[in-house]
């Protein structure tokens, strides 16, 4: 199991007296994951997080064991997924378990600018915590104007399991280009890749399990669509990563082989502009930078080859404890690039369902943008 990330929780805590908060009471899985270092089995979990103080975890008892493996709080409290004299779904089981766990604070913190996120864990299963989780603390502030800025800037365990996570991507990646051959349906080449993280990857290093979802580009790993000779596609994936046996941790995502200088030499020259604006993208992030002009920058440089209005999706975003995550630069927002920030830069999707497209993780540094990946540059056209 990985070790309390000390660093992180400080973090939390400093935030929480500045906002004045006594407790924050989270149940989006990875915000769960984030404060207590515990993955669910099915989004139905908890956290009570005091400013001062154990931390509560609220979990089923049949997530008893792997929460005493992986869990940083020796406070877990577990709940029935049937119980005999309640005909409620779980949730409101949870509901009552996290008011007595935060009945002695005052100020609390809901998750309330995360509208009604449910579980990424287990699609389908009705996680969805209902009105009146929110409703049982009227006088509740927003968690996440703590969640976000700690969230944003990664600790060095974070940034030790971000490096994990794409090294196992890379070694997937590696093993799908030897395999991959033209004729192949792009779901077949997307269970390649899964075939090899769930297969290669749990126990990696002897440390990480996983939680993956993998689609490849274009339709996604459902589509009967076959490759053809000189077009270039790789699976696309979300996925997280820890200790053998453990929670899910970090999320990286190389979904394309990126495109740097040396691959973009050997490009046909029509191609070079968006490998260009790509690279550009790269060398502004450096701490300092406005997040506003990094959007701006992408996306004027798309219009001057001809292409406005795109890209039609951020241009970046954050990853870590979520394959999204905050900060979103943004032309019409804040705020600016810090050291410690993970962002999956992915700037380049041309109009009408083709064109080419780049992507891969970024640890920003006092000196710029790191990859993350150690996959070889190459190129993705969709």
């Amino acid at each position: 199991m990985w070790e309390c990330d000390d660093a992180k929780l400080e973090r939390v805590r400093t935030l929480m007296a500045e906002r004045d908060l006594d407790a924050l009471v989270v149940r989006a899985p990875d915000n769960v994951l984030y404060l207590t270092n515990f993955w669910g089995m099915k989004g139905y979990d908890a956290c009570v997080f005091p400013r001062e103080g154990e931390p509560v975890l609220l979990c089923l008892e049949a997530s008893e064991e792997d929460a005493a493996h992986m869990s940083w709080t020796s406070d877990v409290r577990l709940l029935q997924g049937y119980a005999p004299d309640d005909p409620r779904p779980v949730p409101a089981r949870t509901l009552d378990a996290a008011l007595a766990a935060a009945k002695d604070y005052g100020r609390v913190g809901l998750e309330l600018s995360m509208g009604t996120q449910a579980s990424d864990r287990m699609v389908g299963e009705p996680t969805t915590f209902t009105k009146a989780w929110f409703d049982a603390w009227p006088g509740a502030q927003d968690a996440m104007s703590v969640l976000v800025p700690a969230r944003s800037i990664k600790t060095a365990q974070e940034i030790e399991r971000l490096r994990l996570a794409n090294e196992i991507c890379a070694a997937a990646m590696e093993h799908v280009r030897g395999e991959i051959k033209v004729g192949m349906k792009e779901s077949e080449v997307a269970a390649i890749w899964q075939g090899f993280v769930h297969g290669q990857g749990t126990g990696w290093d002897g440390r990480s399990s996983l939680r993956l979802a993998s689609r490849s580009s274009g339709p996604g790993a459902a589509s009967r669509r076959s490759l053809q000779r000189a077009t270039c596609r790789s699976s696309r994936a979300n996925r997280r990563c820890s200790r053998s046996g453990s929670a899910p941790t970090a999320t990286g995502r190389p979904h394309q082989a990126p495109l740097h200088r040396r691959a973009a030499s050997r490009l046909p020259r029509a191609r070079r502009g968006p490998v260009g604006v790509y690279n550009s993208a790269i060398d502004y992030c450096e701490p300092a930078a406005e997040m506003a002009a990094l959007d701006v920058l992408v996306r004027n440089g798309i219009e001057e080859l001809g292409y406005p209005g795109q890209p039609s999706h951020p241009i970046c975003h954050g990853v870590g404890a979520r394959a999204h995550e905050p900060p979103y630069p943004h032309q019409a927002g804040g705020g600016t690039i810090e050291a410690g920030m993970v962002f999956a830069i992915e700037p380049v999707l041309l109009e009408g369902g083709g064109g080419l497209r780049v992507e891969d993780n970024f640890l920003i540094t006092e000196t710029g943008a790191e990859k993350l990946s150690s996959f070889p540059d190459g190129v993705v056209f969709v």
